[in-house]
């Protein structure tokens, strides 16, 4: 499936800003997965690309001229293969075994992960993965506004009720407590009926730690990453692999807007309507 993202965080401040660092996980790379055709970030100062320690292509600009406003913006063309198992051969499994504050087990998360984790193996039909993604949704089905960004796994499954951050979380945790190699992926989802979910999380799990071999698990809908999934980044938790994180001096009380629209191309015959698309999807 081939599809068009633009996603676009806009800042206000009360305030001038005086100083501003931020790191961005907002570029795809290519995979089984998936073939980037295009893609161009932009940000209110220079940008630095580097790979960082999970592999993910992350920018980082900094600010240190006054501001009020600013505009993050990221856009391009993704084309999607629904490949659900990936190889890793650059970072070791075993490193997605550490828990970390927001995905530390207690006993409800061990116990949670238990059956599936007797039942794991190399296959790549994910039967194990599902059941225990359907179990976490049964427990702790998608409510917004329940938790926030720094809601751990344990509070989530406590709170019955979350997001797909949580879903993601509360599945890495359950696999990590059975010495299962697991990890959180940010992304996007494409999702005409659902727009709340352009902007997705999910999980990987590692079923062939020799081989680097990672199967892809979509707990929030029960499936398999699939050709409606688009990668950013991946890390032990969200804070490692946010799309945007940062610091700032200055400023005042700030406001956020952030509009990210997926569409798939518009047929060859519909003229008038390619002719309109590129207004769509430019950067206010």
């Amino acid at each position: 499936m081939k599809l068009h993202i633009w996603h676009e965080t806009r800042y206000d401040y009360s305030a001038p800003l005086t100083y501003a660092l931020q790191s961005l996980c907002l570029t795809p790379q290519a995979s089984a997965h998936q073939t980037v055709f295009h893609w161009t970030l932009t940000a209110p100062g220079p940008l630095f690309a580097r790979h960082d320690g999970y592999g993910n292509l992350a920018h980082t600009w900094t600010l240190s001229t006054r501001a009020r406003s600013g505009v993050v913006s990221a856009q391009g063309t993704v084309e999607t293969h629904a490949s659900s198992c990936l190889v890793d051969p650059f970072v070791p499994p075993q490193l997605y075994l550490r828990p970390t504050a927001l995905t530390t087990p207690d006993p409800a998360l061990s116990e949670l992960g238990r059956v599936a984790a007797a039942a794991a193996g190399p296959d790549r039909d994910g039967a194990w993965a599902l059941t225990l993604a359907r179990e976490i949704l049964q427990r702790v089905p998608y409510r917004a506004q329940v938790t926030t960004v720094l809601t751990t796994a344990a509070e989530a499954l406590a709170l019955q009720g979350g997001v797909c951050q949580d879903h993601a979380h509360i599945f890495v945790a359950a696999c990590r407590a059975h010495g299962l190699p697991a990890r959180y992926v940010s992304g996007y989802f494409h999702a005409p009926d659902a727009l709340h979910l352009a902007s997705h999380a999910w999980a990987d799990v590692c079923i062939d730690v020799p081989n680097g071999l990672w199967l892809s698990v979509d707990v929030t809908h029960a499936c398999l990453m699939d050709e409606r999934h688009v990668r950013l980044a991946v890390g032990p938790d969200y804070t490692a692999c946010a799309p945007i994180r940062g610091i700032r001096e200055g400023g005042g009380e700030e406001s956020m807007k952030v509009d990210i629209q997926i569409r798939q191309p518009l047929p060859p015959s519909s003229r008038q309507l390619q002719q309109a698309a590129p207004k769509h999807f430019a950067p206010a």
